[in-house]
């Protein structure tokens, strides 16, 4: 399966609005940074993981003709905003999308988008999903085994995924050991890295490359990066052997 980074920013992206900062400012394309989102896609299933607030902007970007599913991580804003953008694959698929989430995550979409849920709306242009409920059981999407992977984010339960020998795992700040030998003996791991930092609910680089080391992929790859991370070519120099920051757009064979 071939694996892209539609974005690999935090909630506010890179640039941040107004934010006067070496890193906003920077001109290397690998500094511009949306909201964190991925793609996956065979020759027979494409999916996206979250629907943040650029998901429009993601899918031009990367070409997306056809989008059978969207999987869902957790229910915060930046993860689900663009949801309401699907309308262009239901008029072109003639479907509703297939959306799998959790029960919260779900309730969430259900306030986000009342409208698309009010039987009282027959206006024809308002989103139309499936929902697909899962939770930490492995689950069949396409022709592709997922094992969920349920990280801490603060407080607030998260899911990773794993797909054969690819690892996804963003907005975290705990793994619990159970959880992490559901990741061992993955080739290439992606992980939550906010920046330098210690941070209340993500991973500082510090706690996330202890993490890597620990699993010990073939290729670690670090998303969700804040502005506060560092220039992207000035931080690549630090890191250890086998792992690098991900950016929009980078994209591989897993």
């Amino acid at each position: 399966m071939r694996v892209t980074f539609l974005g690999t920013g935090t909630s506010q992206g890179v640039p941040v609005i107004a934010c006067p900062c070496t890193v906003c400012h920077s001109s290397d394309s690998k500094d511009k940074r949306l909201r964190t989102s991925l793609l996956i896609e065979d020759e027979h299933f494409t999916l996206v993981i979250d629907s943040g607030p650029d998901f429009r902007q993601q899918l031009l970007r990367a070409g997306v003709k056809k989008l059978d599913a969207i999987l869902y991580t957790h229910a915060h804003k930046d993860h689900l905003g663009g949801l309401d953008d699907v309308r262009a694959f239901n008029y072109f698929q003639q479907k509703p999308m297939d959306l799998y989430a959790t029960v919260e995550v779900q309730d969430a979409i259900r306030r986000e988008y009342h409208y698309a849920f009010d039987p009282k709306n027959d206006y024809p242009w308002i989103p139309k999903v499936k929902f697909h409920t899962i939770d930490l059981r492995p689950f069949h999407l396409g022709h592709w085994n997922v094992i969920p992977i349920q990280v801490m984010h603060a407080g607030m339960p998260v899911l990773g995924f794993r797909f054969s020998d690819f690892t996804y795992i963003t907005d975290a700040n705990f793994i619990a050991e159970e959880e992490l030998e559901k990741v061992k003996g993955t080739r290439i791991l992606v992980l939550d890295a906010l920046r330098q930092e210690k941070h209340v609910s993500h991973f500082s680089l510090a706690e996330s490359i202890h993490i890597a080391e620990r699993i010990g992929a073939e290729q670690t790859y670090f998303t969700h990066i804040s502005h506060q991370m560092g220039l992207h070519a000035d931080v690549s120099l630090q890191l250890p052997p086998k792992m690098a920051l991900a950016f929009d757009g980078l994209s591989f064979v897993a």
